[in-house]
């Protein structure tokens, strides 16, 4: 596959956050196996099994007792952020597709699949309130899944917030975000917190009250690229950071555009590579960090989902083939 041209701008990254005390351990780490690459996102579902979706298209549902794999569906696309539906089934977002609805019985339906007149390029995470409202990212509106590192080296940001009413209506919230992508609702559904990748942060935009309608950061400037985020059973904002900040694409944003063509046009293996640790972290609404999170396993890397349930935190990687488990410190 052919790789798309960039058109680079200059963007100074913000000062690492002031360094927090040591994060936790990873205790009784648990690793499980599936059948495909690419198990982005995590759900937990009312039986306990636990759905991810992988590259080939499929939804698969793992048995955390014994690691027994089945097959919930095929999108026929590129399945990322899961989420249930308050009417039953789940939302998915489908980096081809767009925002799909998974019947129990495997039926799909796509919900959205453009705004405007144009196609999504990059539907990635989602949030769904009590009502059946969801709000979603489209990560890029240049740059689809395939050419995902492409949008952090260019760095000229088009990421989008969207909200979907029961209705079918759909609305632009926020636009301009640095690589828009995780997702997490309040639990009292007061506000919404979007991750910008590239931004090495969080924003909540205010849904009720005075501020309805405002944005802001949401706790401090990220130690790495935040990737999926979800509301915990415990009310907390979990976060995913994918992989630590990258020393040289820091020190290239701020320089002359041209070099980052260059360094586009290298072979992978020589372009900024996501590091293989595991952090996660947990925020409370007013956006102070809660848990701290942070170690490496052979047979795990690099998260990009995650999912609080009762005393355990389970997490999904782009970059894996398997599924892992903590304990909540």
């Amino acid at each position: 596959m052919s790789r798309p041209s960039l058109d680079p701008v200059r963007w100074t990254p913000p000062p690492a956050a002031a360094p927090s005390p040591t994060p936790s351990g990873l205790a009784g780490l648990r690793v499980l196996q599936t059948s495909g690459h690419g198990t982005e996102d995590v759900l937990v579902r009312a039986d306990g099994t636990i759905l991810t979706g992988v590259d080939d298209g499929r939804i698969l549902a793992i048995d955390p007792a014994t690691g027994l794999e089945t097959q919930v569906a095929d999108t026929e696309g590129r399945p990322l952020g899961l989420e249930h539906h308050p009417d039953g089934g789940y939302v998915v977002c489908d980096a081809h597709r767009g925002l799909l609805h998974l019947d129990d019985d495997g039926t799909i339906e796509v919900l959205a699949d453009s705004f405007a007149g144009e196609y999504f390029v990059f539907c990635n995470n989602a949030a769904v309130a009590a009502d059946g409202t969801i709000w979603f990212t489209d990560s890029s509106t240049k740059f689809g899944i395939e050419h995902w590192k492409a949008d952090l080296i260019e760095h000229r940001p088009t990421g989008r917030l969207f909200r979907r009413d029961p209705d079918g209506t759909l609305t632009l919230l926020l636009d301009g975000l640095a690589f828009a992508n995780g997702v997490a609702l309040a639990a009292d559904e007061s506000f919404v917190v979007v991750a910008e990748t590239a931004g090495y942060c969080l924003r909540r935009l205010w849904l009720t009250g005075e501020r309805a309608g405002s944005t802001e950061p949401f706790g401090p400037a990220l130690p790495g690229f935040p990737d999926n985020i979800a509301t915990g059973d415990d009310g907390l904002v979990w976060v995913t950071i994918a992989s630590p900040r990258d020393r040289t694409l820091d020190a290239l944003l701020p320089r002359a555009p041209w070099i980052r063509r260059l360094v586009w046009a290298l072979p992978d293996r020589l372009q900024p590579q996501p590091q293989p640790v595991i952090r996660v972290q947990a925020y409370a609404a007013d956006g102070s960090l809660m848990h701290d999170v942070a170690g490496t396993h052979p047979g795990f890397g690099t998260p990009t989902g995650v999912r609080r349930s009762g005393d355990r935190v389970w997490m999904g990687s782009l970059e894996q083939t398997s599924i892992a488990v903590f304990d909540l410190p």
